[in-house]
């Protein structure tokens, strides 16, 4: 199947012309220039300027460790400004759908609600994989961007690969693969094959195995024309200087970044032993993420207990597939104690 970004965009983004500032037009790291350009206090605090809106010199490291050029890169304030961004640009309101597999993130929903661009959920089968015949059934012409979540949430598991080469290649509209969770996998990362598939989008963030969650930093990966599209229509300073100092001085640090994960994968394993000695946890499913979706006699009686000792989880009963789930997040060694401790008070 032929895919034409051309006829998916909006036509009032293609008219469109990005906000440039004078700071856009020129590339120098700005160690001799006067700045008299942008009206701002000339007193300098540190953050007295306002941020390189192209955040040049962050996408330059994760263009490097990605193996991609950084014309492919979008950055956003949080993943979530990055989708909805893929929303303004591709789904014009109260005409255009989405498709999304629950059970997965809730925000893909939200974001539909606030943009007026109708949902079609395809339920997940059984096994949580995608349910090719279904998703393609429910594509029109009107369809635009198909969300894949993978490593699921709130699921834990990665979806197979020929599933998803299979949507790539069947469906006319944006594939979104959601990448949140992807250092706590196995699986190659899908930005290795954005050459491949034009259609391709591939979001991730720093908000798990980077541990920034705090500074709001969301990746966006696609090819060089889906790219300008968004640009043309993100807000033109939208990652602040603090959150650009912050992240690149943590994602140079490869060696401490991968001792979190490999510590966190060492405690996922632990914790997983330990639901298998609790009574009431029936079913432990796969994860290739940092927390671990259990199948438990009564998710709210069990979600509302563990509050009472002290211990926030996640209740995931409401969800489609989900009936009597609990999601927990892989803590330090002290914080999966606490909760191991409280589970066997429980058990008894």
């Amino acid at each position: 199947m032929s895919f034409n970004l051309d006829k998916i965009t909006r036509e009032n983004v293609k008219g469109l012309s990005p906000y440039s500032s004078a700071r856009d037009e020129y590339v120098s790291d700005g160690s001799t220039m006067v700045f008299l350009d942008a009206n701002e206090n000339p007193f300098e605090n540190g953050v007295n300027r306002y941020p390189d809106p192209q955040q040049r010199g962050l996408k330059a490291i994760l263009a490097e460790q990605k193996g991609i050029k950084e014309e492919n890169i979008l950055l956003g304030n949080g993943s979530d400004e990055v989708l909805d961004l893929l929303f303004r640009a591709f789904c014009e309101p109260k005409q255009d759908n989405i498709i999304t597999l629950p059970p997965t993130y809730g925000m893909y929903k939200v974001l539909s609600g606030i943009n007026l661009v109708e949902n079609r959920e395809v339920l997940l089968n059984d096994d949580f994989q995608p349910n090719v015949e279904g998703i393609l059934n429910t594509i029109d012409s009107n369809t635009k961007l198909l969300f894949i979540c993978s490593p699921n949430n709130p699921t834990g598991n990665s979806f197979s690969t020929s599933i998803i080469e299979e949507l790539l290649t069947s469906f006319n509209g944006l594939v979104i693969i959601d990448e949140a969770y992807i250092d706590f996998s196995s699986e190659e990362s899908w930005t290795s094959k954005l050459a491949d598939y034009p259609n391709l989008i591939v979001t991730q963030t720093l908000s798990k195995a980077y541990g920034m969650a705090g500074i709001r930093l969301g990746l966006c990966m696609a090819s060089t024309e889906i790219i300008a599209v968004l640009n043309k229509i993100k807000p033109p300073y939208n990652v602040n200087q603090l959150t650009q100092d912050k992240a690149i001085e943590r994602v140079l640090d490869i060696k401490g970044v991968k001792e979190e994960v490999t510590k966190i994968l060492t405690e996922r394993s632990n914790l997983i032993e330990a639901l298998k000695a609790v009574s009431f946890v029936e079913t432990i499913y796969p994860t290739d993420a940092n927390f671990i979706l259990a199948k438990v006699d009564d998710a709210t009686l069990r979600y509302n207990q563990l509050l009472e000792k002290g211990v926030v989880v996640r209740n995931r009963t409401t969800q489609p597939l989900c009936e009597n789930t609990l999601r927990f997040t892989v803590g330090t060694q002290k914080e999966n104690e606490s909760l191991i401790n409280a589970l066997k008070r429980l058990s008894k």
